[in-house]
């Protein structure tokens, strides 16, 4: 068995050198291209990955539009285009096996290419003609918002879905994080095709959006195809960016639901993800993780899949959660708050930081092994203050010190935003502790 184990772990270790390799291998380069901020990667895969982030988020719009970013990217490659009908648009890609996507999240959204190197131009052009001449027709517009509403009643029927949305409504009231990105059935019945379209005009500019493009591609490739379709786009104005705010005053939210599992998210403040103590912080969580799925799951079978993670998605007013679902509501958040006492009081422990260390890294670039998620990569560490961060990451984690770690974690978890969805008489307000401060600090 120890030899498995040695075996496995040289493994991981060969397969993270290998990768840091591969990924910080200098063939990055930032471009402007007509005004336009290209991040380009140049790699030896065939298959190439296109990304055009559109900054904003939440911070896009006012609440009554909620989930406008969302039905405006979605129509803009799923209904087809000035030149071509929604059909014709997903035969021509399927011909080539060029496929598209769009999404919206706090901060950001963004909508996506990826093809193989054969078809470049051919997609390219697809991808261009998508952006630049999206036909927002009336008659697709109601085919998608009937399918959007229809999802968001499927998102609020779902318990962890829903909790993850009053959660954040909770802990950021006053906060653009207080809107749901993807609408919620209200806002999504109440949106008109005229909205759809000014926000097209107002988002789809070159002062608030930037491509990421990982692949075989050349800069006179990229240079070229730009030039010729997105160089057109209007300049326009830039975004507000969401402020950071501090939570420092624990809260209680109870939103009763006669369901058979009681669903509960703490929700904690967190450093910005593009300084040192967001790598610690992001480590401190990961092994409070560990430390959940030991106490609350192996030893008390209080619940199947307890976590705790620190928030990526929200890149300008970073937090961390702590979940769980579970029919022992009480006896679940003692545990938590007490292994939070627990570090705040006595820290981590060195082996937790290198053994996390190791897990941590190989859990990171295994999500980087397609040039999709390298240029997701790429883009979110644009916004959060640069991508060369993406190169600095493995020293950045190998450099972190448990002084670091036990440091960030203590001043970040001085106060929990709970919010319980589940049977409202489990529960008493006391049963929802607060972390304890202590003189002696671990660091």
């Amino acid at each position: 068995m120890k030899n498995i184990i040695l075996k496995t772990g040289t493994l991981l270790l060969a397969f993270i050198a290998t990768t840091c390799l591969t990924f910080a291998d200098n063939t990055t380069k930032e471009l402007n291209i007509d005004g336009i901020k290209v991040i380009l990667k140049t790699t030896p895969k065939e298959v190439i990955s296109v990304r055009m982030f559109i900054e904003g988020g939440t911070a896009n719009y006012d609440d009554k539009l909620e989930g406008i970013e969302n039905m405006t990217l979605s129509l803009m490659i799923d209904g087809g285009t000035k030149n071509l009908s929604k059909l014709d648009f997903k035969t021509e890609s399927e011909k080539i096996g060029t496929s598209f996507s769009a999404a919206t999240n706090l901060d950001y959204g963004f909508i996506s290419m990826t093809c193989i190197k054969a078809f470049w131009d051919k997609s390219w052009n697809l991808f261009a003609d998508a952006v630049m001449n999206p036909a927002l027709s009336k008659d697709e517009f109601t085919i998608l918002q009937q399918q959007l509403v229809a999802g968001a009643k499927s998102n609020e029927s779902d318990p962890d879905g829903h909790l993850a949305l009053i959660s954040r409504r909770n802990a950021f009231p006053n906060s653009n994080y207080r809107k749901e990105p993807n609408g919620t059935a209200e806002s999504l019945n109440a949106l008109t095709l005229d909205q759809v379209q000014k926000y097209y005009s107002q988002i789809i500019v070159k002062k608030r959006t930037f491509i990421v493009v990982v692949g075989n591609i050349t800069e006179a490739e990229i240079t070229k195809a730009i030039k010729e379709s997105l160089a057109k786009l209007p300049q326009g104005t830039t975004t507000a960016r969401e402020q950071q705010t501090i939570l420092t005053e624990g809260k209680v939210f109870i939103e009763d639901r006669d369901i058979a599992t009681n669903y509960i998210r703490g929700v904690m403040s967190a450093p910005m993800l593009n300084t040192k103590e967001g790598v610690a912080m992001r480590i401190a969580m990961n092994i409070l993780g560990d430390r959940y799925f030991t106490e609350l799951r192996t030893k008390r079978s209080l619940s199947y899949a307890p976590a705790a993670f620190y928030a990526q998605a929200a890149v300008f007013n970073p937090y961390s959660v702590i979940y769980i679902s579970t029919t022992d509501p009480e006896q679940s958040m003692q545990v938590m708050v007490d292994e939070i006492n627990k570090i705040k009081k006595e820290g981590f422990s060195e082996e937790e930081l290198t053994d996390t260390r190791e897990t941590f890294l190989t859990q990171y670039y295994l999500t980087l092994e397609t040039t999709a998620n390298q240029a997701n990569a790429l883009g979110v560490s644009e916004m959060a203050g640069g991508w060369e961060m993406m190169d600095n990451f493995t020293k950045d984690v190998n450099e972190t010190t448990l002084k670091e770690v036990n440091k960030v974690f203590d001043q970040y978890s001085k106060a929990i935003v709970w919010t319980y969805l589940g049977k409202q008489g489990m529960v008493k307000q006391e049963n929802f502790k607060q972390p304890v401060e202590t003189k002696n600090k671990p660091y």
